[in-house]
């Protein structure tokens, strides 16, 4: 039987633009099209490292925390990774230059709080990067190894890579004269960079300790620079950037013990993890898959009725072998209410 450390290990890469995702998926061999039950169109491929080959998965899933949140949660779900990782660009706010790397310690999202006044009170919520990723992160910021995986001639200044903490929300801060950019260099005074998607990432991730998570972003505008007439050059650049340093990362970092039993296929070859004593109720459950998918309202919570011991409880968790996948911890933040069974 092979042992624990001869099983691939596995990353799930997120990115909310199609530069970040290209980025991205040039560091994979052989990538091939997954596609989440759910929908969702992976790229499955392979990364070498020292320490062991990396089967990772990158997808692009827009802009924005909510959709973050919630592809984040139903990719851990389903393909139970080691690792997770936001990668993309951000914008600067302070002490970087265009082309540098942030590895975010911390991401501050500044969007709940309460109005008193004429004023808004920030409600600290901030989301943790896994320490075992950060250390790796202030390891390899500290040398210059990941610049080898860039192609092309090396990039003059050479960008440097911090690890602070970065801000996180709905609105792009464009002007330092707005509004938004003086409460983020008050409220959130210690983040050098401001993105839209680590927030909803991190706060899926902390529901599952057993994954590391990082948010990597390359510095592709500044906010005295908004708009310039070469965005997409200094995007792409910032992604390439971003996705080196991310992959250096990876072929370095040190996976403490496995997650996956020896010989375990992935989640996605296995139909589902029926009961073998489960029989003859096959109907029942199509008519409550039905019921739960037909997208009215109402049929978002369905319940199971019927005379003590036959077997409703069973019936429920057969369900939710089969299907749970498809289903998110996270749906609130798509204002959708939750599936329940009762």
């Amino acid at each position: 039987m092979p042992s624990n450390l001869d099983q691939p290990r596995r990353a799930v890469i997120l990115t909310a633009l199609r530069v970040e995702y290209l980025a991205v998926r040039a560091h994979l061999t052989d990538p091939k099209q997954h596609t989440h039950p759910q929908g969702t169109v992976y790229e499955k491929g392979n990364f070498p490292s020292p320490a062991g080959q990396w089967e990772v998965l990158v997808a692009e899933i827009g802009q924005g925390n909510p959709d973050a949140a919630f592809e984040t949660e139903r990719a851990i779900n389903y393909f139970q990774p080691d690792a997770a990782l936001f990668v993309g660009v951000a914008g600067g706010l302070k002490d970087v230059s265009l082309g540098d790397v942030v590895a975010a310690s911390w991401v501050r999202g500044y969007e709940r709080g309460k109005v008193t006044g004429q004023e808004f009170q920030l409600r600290e919520y901030p989301g943790k990067s896994s320490h075992r990723m950060v250390q790796r992160a202030m390891a390899e910021a500290k040398k210059a190894d990941w610049l080898s995986r860039l192609t092309g001639p090396a990039p003059l200044p050479s960008p440097k890579v911090l690890v602070e903490p970065i801000a996180s929300g709905e609105k792009v801060v464009a002007s330092k004269r707005s509004a938004l950019y003086r409460f983020l260099r008050s409220a959130c005074s210690d983040a050098v960079a401001v993105e839209m998607e680590g927030i909803g990432f991190l706060a899926a991730a902390h529901a599952h300790p057993q994954v590391y998570a990082l948010v990597v972003r390359g510095i592709s505008d500044l906010i005295a620079g908004k708009n310039a007439p070469d965005e997409e050059e200094r995007q792409q650049t910032a992604s390439r950037h971003a996705a080196a340093f991310a992959f250096e990362v990876l072929a370095k970092f040190d996976l403490p013990g496995r997650k996956r039993e020896p010989g375990r296929k992935p989640v996605w070859n296995i139909p589902h993890r029926q009961n073998p004593n489960f029989t003859g109720r096959q109907e029942l459950l199509d008519d409550l898959h039905r019921a739960l998918t037909s997208g009215r309202p109402a049929a978002l919570t369905q319940a199971i009725h019927g005379l003590g011991g036959v077997g409703k409880t069973g019936l429920a968790v057969e369900y939710a072998y089969r299907h749970g996948p498809e289903y998110s911890l996270v749906w609130w933040l798509r204002s959708e209410e939750p599936v329940a069974l009762a």
